[in-house]
């Protein structure tokens, strides 16, 4: 590969260092927002995760209707990702949460309509599914946009680990436990309280303060291959090119960057089959508690709450865990507690030996979350961020739907043991090269 460089004229981001903020607003205030924000909404998140499944349960107990819902909750990722990357870097990202919040206040009460008229219907819990899943491919893209934006460099760690280890044990520890006991009090009181927490997250928004949009400048520069050193359009630390690409570049833009920087496509390739573990082990796992380990809505929420008291646990020790191990280790840690997720089941369905894997998943999830996130962070430059961040989830995220899909297929023809070890091989088969490419000297060169 030729390793000449060549002028190109392109849009520069931002300084790498702590963004200007025209308020004079500490960023520990935003990052309270923030925290508060990712809360809420993913509390409400975690309800859905467990209501929309259990209720396709007493619809149906065929495998691949109760996936497909699962399904329809994270196919969005793979179909509008893209468009959102692209919207998060044009427009202003908190108009683009405010967005989100309204789709998601429709979509709840919809569902709440027809769970109250008594005509809900796999297609009407798939279609619910997609609608939400697509509100919140825009606003996990756009916040992701925001942190580096409002959050200076010197505070970044500790602001993904705290935004990391809410978002884990809202989403996977408080929000399933607390939707099973609303489920069991009444399927509208849990949808109901889920539309509450959409709202107040909407009103959080107003409490952020600083710049909301990407920051351009032009200028012509000498521009290399990311983490390569070999010619490309977009360079390390570089934007996009200067005024607005052609619609079609400006789609692929993140996704060229992505590619050309070996460190962050290896993880985003791997992280692809960890997401389709994790988005098979969600579809499937409703079913498994209701069939085989003879679990209802309000125990299968506390199972599922493992993953989230991990994830709390994960973030209450990755700066000491990166201290002691450092990061490399750290993101290792998420292969081994994904596998254990998925073979796990494969050899019991002891409910303590099913939440003990989940604890080692949510906790390997955030450990991994934290560091990739503060890597991109510190790697790809803020007029980029949101197209990066898309193409980014694009692929790994996009596993997810993939997953769920699978799962159910594989559970159908040859069972639920054998569904969930074909996953345990596919993240088995990660370790190699995430042993030969994520070294020490690859992640301190992107630092």
């Amino acid at each position: 590969m030729s390793t000449r460089t060549r002028p190109v004229k392109k849009t520069e981001a931002a300084p790498a260092s702590d963004p200007p903020d025209p308020r004079g607003t500490p960023g520990t205030r935003n990052t309270v927002v923030l925290l508060a924000l990712t809360a809420v909404t993913n509390l409400a998140d975690g309800i859905i995760k467990i209501a929309l499944p259990v209720l396709a349960t007493g619809i149906t107990d065929s495998p691949g209707q109760v996936a497909a819902v699962a399904l329809a909750l994270t196919l969005p990722w793979l179909l509008v990702s893209l468009p959102a990357g692209v919207l998060a870097d044009r427009a202003d990202r908190r108009r683009l949460l405010w967005l989100a919040g309204g789709i998601r206040l429709l979509a709840i009460g919809w569902l709440i309509q027809t769970v109250t008229s008594d005509s809900t219907t796999i297609g009407t819990l798939a279609a619910v599914g997609a609608v939400l899943g697509t509100a919140e491919v825009i606003a996990q893209t756009s916040e992701t946009a925001l942190i580096p934006a409002l959050v200076p460099r010197a505070e970044r760690e500790r602001a993904n680990a705290w935004i990391a280890g809410v978002e884990t044990a809202a989403n996977e520890f408080c929000g399933p436990m607390i939707g099973g006991l609303l489920l069991t009090a009444g399927t509208g009181i849990a949808l109901g309280s889920t539309w509450v927490a959409y709202l107040a997250a909407a009103l959080l928004l107003l409490l952020l303060t600083g710049r909301f949009r990407a920051v351009r400048t032009t200028k012509e520069e000498t521009t290399t291959e990311p983490g390569t050193g070999t010619e490309t359009g977009t360079g390390t630390g570089t934007a996009p090119r200067t005024g607005r690409a052609p619609r079609a570049r400006e789609f692929t833009e993140g996704l060229r960057y992505l590619w050309h920087h070996r460190l962050l496509r290896t993880t985003t390739l791997i992280l692809t089959v960890l997401g389709a573990s994790w988005g098979a082990w969600l579809a499937l796992m409703p079913l498994v508690a209701k069939e085989t380990m003879g679990l209802d809505a309000r125990q299968y929420g506390i199972v599922l709450s493992a993953l989230g008291v991990g994830g709390l646990a994960g973030t209450l020790a990755v700066t000491r865990i990166n201290r002691l191990l450092g990061r490399r280790w750290a993101m290792f840690a998420d292969l081994l507690g994904t596998l254990a997720m998925m073979a796990v089941p494969v050899l019991t369905t002891q409910v303590w030996a099913v939440a003990t894997a989940a604890f080692l998943g949510g906790m390997g999830g955030t450990l991994w979350t934290v560091n990739s996130r503060l890597i991109a962070q510190n790697t790809v430059p803020d007029a980029l961020m949101g197209r990066y961040s898309s193409a980014a989830r694009l692929i790994g995220w996009g596993g997810m739907p993939i997953g769920a899909g699978l799962i159910g297929v594989l559970a159908e023809a040859f069972g639920t043991r054998v569904a969930f070890l074909v996953f345990a091989a596919a993240v088995a088969a990660t370790i190699p090269p995430f042993l030969r490419i994520v070294t020490t000297d690859e992640l301190r060169r992107s630092a």
